[in-house]
């Protein structure tokens, strides 16, 4: 289908893009990467009057990597922490997940920002950056503030950005000694949003696991954090039946909708075999 017509601006500055932000109010929609806006256009279930394309605003592209936290410019598309070795090597969590996004000629284009500011349950990101316990920098006409990514979902596409604000940064924190971390996806084809995907964060010392946390995509009407799951595992060994333990806390949690990836209660099973497969992994790597 055509969108609705709209009127399209692309700011050179940061205040640029807040004013314009200002003066359109609801009206406006923010642009980056464009692969979550532009197919919700067509579709018309998304009409917006003005477009704010953001992505002339290079200082939010920029990825630091230092000892205590890793900084994620929203605008470094998958592409960029696919190809940023340090990335990669203080969080690689984000380098396989990026690689498990669509195809290369979207990662070449879609941003991290655009990908977990939207609250699309199919996307990628957001289990992930909740699984990390990744902090959200926010920038509005006010200044910045910082919100939790564990707090930042509400609903279907429903968040805690407010009115005027636009995810300008994403902030994880290195995973100390004894960690380990997974992102598993199922999906009917390279592209496909994921049938059911999980992304797991362990943290063993002296053969005990005193730090988890799950979560899934495309498992609800919304990003699941599975808090079950994590008290499932924190205080064990870490073995098999922890493990089926926590995945079977997902399952009961994960609440699909019956769709042309199937019914919901395949969904729901592969959601915990994702987990599942996924601490497999993550205790793998923990111990390596």
């Amino acid at each position: 289908m055509i969108p609705a017509p709209f009127e399209y601006s692309r700011p050179a500055s940061v205040d640029e893009a807040l004013a314009l932000l200002e003066r359109h109010g609801d009206s406006a929609a923010i642009l980056a990467g464009g692969h979550s806006l532009i197919p919700m256009m067509k579709l018309r279930f998304a009409a917006p009057e003005q477009i704010v394309d953001i992505r002339a605003l290079s200082e939010w592209r920029a990825i630091s990597v230092n000892p205590d936290a890793v900084r994620v410019g929203a605008l470094a598309t998958q592409a960029d922490i696919i190809n940023s070795d340090p990335l990669a090597a203080a969080c690689p969590l984000l380098r396989e997940t990026a690689l498990q996004i669509a195809d290369p000629q979207v990662r070449a284009l879609g941003t991290v920002g655009g990908n977990a500011a939207n609250g699309d349950p199919g996307n990628d990101m957001p289990a992930v950056l909740m699984a990390l316990d990744a902090e959200y920098e926010l920038t509005g006409k006010g200044g910045k503030r910082s919100v939790p990514a564990r707090e930042f979902y509400l609903g279907p596409f429903e968040t805690a950005r407010k009115p005027g604000e636009i995810l300008s940064a994403i902030v994880i924190h290195p995973a100390p000694d004894g960690a380990g971390a997974a992102y598993v996806k199922q999906k009917r084809k390279v592209g496909d949003y994921a049938t059911a995907a999980a992304a797991v964060v362990v943290e063993m010392k002296k053969g005990k696991c005193v730090r988890a946390a799950a979560a899934l995509t495309n498992a609800g009407p919304a990003p699941m954090l599975i808090p079950e799951a994590a008290a499932a595992l924190e205080g064990t060994p870490l073995g098999d039946d922890d493990i089926a333990r926590a995945a079977a806390a997902a399952e009961s949690a994960a609440d699909p909708a019956s769709d042309e990836r199937g019914p919901a209660a395949f969904r729901r099973k592969l959601a915990g075999v994702m987990t599942r497969r996924a601490l497999q992994l993550a205790r793998q790597r923990a111990a390596a």
